[in-house]
């Protein structure tokens, strides 16, 4: 296991998009986490949101913000919005009519903010929810939500390698909910969300990851966020937290079990903006 001192990813603050939960409910199931019967609170998930929030900046992270929308009840989940490397955006275009109008409004949200290279997909894609981005390669989900086709949609415009990558459980229904990047060439993963096939891809290219317990990512303890250094995770995922912290990462459990009803975690709520490098 790569230790975080030997990574790329050491140093820097990150930037990242968020929004705050303003209109949180859950009012429709498009993932096995949500039952509309259960209901939320939502002023505990904004709560747990600005925690959130406070702990990036903390950490030295910038953090944006995009205006919430009325009747758009899981634009809180920033990661579905887009895919950004080297100031490059690839849209998202959603699988589910509910959420259907959240693509167009992050595409607004980067043309506001002066990005200009920006590409409307045509393939069904739900950005970084689908999209982990590391160092030399791009590693893209399937089997729920993103097509794969939007898989080579995305290596065109951003100029990387994308690897794809079969889902098979439910409960993981994006590729951010079963691996995460440690570092700019380590990730962690649980198994058991990936096809035969696609398990063999990442033993291939990650002989060395860190690989998740069933009860840790049954938790979503893998919906985490890594600038190389810390790692913000699920409360509840304390085996995967230990084992971090053994490897020499600084943990920050945070508590977002009112937005997990929905399906969603640290990294669901957060969109890393990888802006180009300035000349």
């Amino acid at each position: 296991m790569v230790r975080p001192e030997d990574t790329s990813r050491v140093g820097g603050p990150r930037h990242y998009l968020m929004c705050r939960p303003t209109h949180f409910a859950v009012e429709y199931a498009i993932n096995p986490w949500m039952d509309p019967a259960v209901g939320v609170d939502r002023a505990r998930a904004i709560r747990q949101w600005e925690g959130l929030r406070e702990l990036y900046r903390s950490l030295g992270h910038r953090v944006s913000e995009i205006e919430p929308i009325e009747g758009l009840p899981d634009m809180v989940f920033a990661a579905n919005g887009a895919l950004v490397v080297e100031g490059r955006v690839y849209g998202a275009r959603f699988a589910g009519a509910e959420r259907t109008p959240e693509g167009p409004a992050y595409l607004d949200w980067f043309r506001q903010a002066g990005y200009t290279e920006i590409k409307e997909p045509k393939h069904v894609n739900e950005g970084e929810g689908d999209f982990i981005t590391l160092d030399d390669v791009i590693l893209a989900g399937t089997g729920f939500r993103t097509e794969a086709a939007a898989h080579q949609e995305a290596e065109r415009l951003l100029d990387r390698p994308v690897v794809t990558l079969q889902l098979i459980d439910p409960r993981f229904y994006h590729l951010d909910t079963a691996l995460f990047a440690l570092s700019g060439d380590q990730v962690a993963y649980y198994p058991g969300a990936f096809s035969e096939g696609s398990r063999r891809v990442l033993r291939a290219l990650y002989p060395d990851a860190l690989l998740a317990t069933e009860e840790d990512a049954a938790v979503l303890g893998l919906n985490a966020v890594c600038d190389g250094e810390n790692v913000v995770i699920a409360a509840e995922a304390e085996a995967l937290a230990g084992r971090l912290r053994a490897l020499g990462y600084t943990v920050h459990p945070v508590e977002l079990d009112e937005l997990r009803k929905a399906g969603g975690g640290a990294k669901c709520c957060t969109l890393e903006l990888r802006d180009a490098p300035l000349d």
